[in-house]
């Protein structure tokens, strides 16, 4: 059985995830560490659990979610991965974090790509990868099923759901994502998205203002 861990990293205040069994294996979701402090943090919680990391896993590669990678990816020796349709983000990630008065430095490399129904295997549980584009091209929530959780990045939130503005986000191609890969999940599935509270899948097919 796994477990998780919130932290809540960076001006973005985005939520990162370690998906980790106890003293044994852990991922670590979308890495957005982005002072010593935070890497310290993180990597605290990863001693003082007994775990040892075994890849880095990005729902998607907004600044805000890869700031840590390059630190992490040295600390745990591990490799990053990610859905192939985003590595234009990460090309872009320096000029992104320009743009909102911050620095990017040591852009990381994807080392791995995952694709739409991949399994990730943890310990003796498995998370499932689901493609859900139209927050970015690549973007991707993560499905535990015998757990019963979705990590779903920025594609859905509580109450709420993904940004469209940027580069490669179109509206109409993320509710289309949401609406058939993610709202036909039972309603007790619990959603870990990437920033703000947890719902589920039943409340949002109840109230979310942007899905009824």
């Amino acid at each position: 059985m796994i477990q998780v861990q919130k932290f809540v990293f960076n001006p973005f205040q985005e939520n990162t995830y370690i998906v980790y069994q106890n003293e044994g294996e852990a991922l670590i979701v979308d890495p957005g560490c982005n002072t010593e402090d935070e890497v310290k943090a993180l990597v605290e919680f990863v001693n003082e659990k007994g775990l040892k990391v075994s890849r880095l896993v990005n729902t998607h590669c907004h600044i805000d979610h890869i700031f840590g990678v390059e630190s992490l990816k040295k600390i745990f020796n591990v490799k990053w991965y990610a859905h192939p349709d985003d590595v234009y983000l990460v090309k872009a990630a320096t000029t992104h974090a320009l743009m909102f008065g911050l620095q990017f430095q040591d852009e990381p490399n994807l080392d791995e790509f995952y694709e739409h129904d991949d399994i990730i295997t943890i310990g003796d549980s498995t998370l499932r990868v689901i493609h859900t584009p139209g927050h970015s091209r690549g973007g991707v929530c993560l499905f535990a099923e015998n757990e019963k959780f979705i990590l779903t990045g920025d594609t859905l939130f509580n109450m709420s759901v993904g940004r469209t503005d940027l580069e490669g986000g179109d509206y109409e191609t993320l509710i289309k994502s949401i609406n058939e890969r993610l709202l036909v999940l039972p309603d007790e599935v619990e959603v870990l998205p990437g920033h703000g509270v947890r719902t589920t899948i039943g409340q949002e097919k109840k109230a979310n203002p942007f899905l009824i």
